[in-house]
């Protein structure tokens, strides 16, 4: 009956044992994946940083010219009110 018993404790030890190695081996791989979703998800962040700074300098610049063109259609309003009176 002891036989059985220490047989038993061996198997159940081997056992634990296959079963913290495949967990080790599978949080490795959990780990790895998360690491490389992860550098995906910084790779797309800055591209969307670097795109939403170039859109900011286009909005200033569109903003800039049509203030130019503004104020030009002003001046020349003031300017054909002045001829008026």
């Amino acid at each position: 009956m002891s036989d059985n018993v220490d047989n038993a404790v061996f198997e159940i030890l081997k056992k634990i044992q296959g079963d913290i190695t495949l967990g080790r081996s599978e949080m490795r791989q959990f780990k790895q994946e998360t690491e490389t979703r992860f550098e995906r998800l910084e790779t797309l962040v800055r591209k969307q940083r670097r795109d939403g700074a170039a859109m900011l300098v286009m909005m200033r610049a569109a903003a800039g010219d049509f203030e130019e063109r503004v104020t030009a259609v002003e001046a020349q309003i003031a300017a054909l009110e002045a001829r008026d009176h």
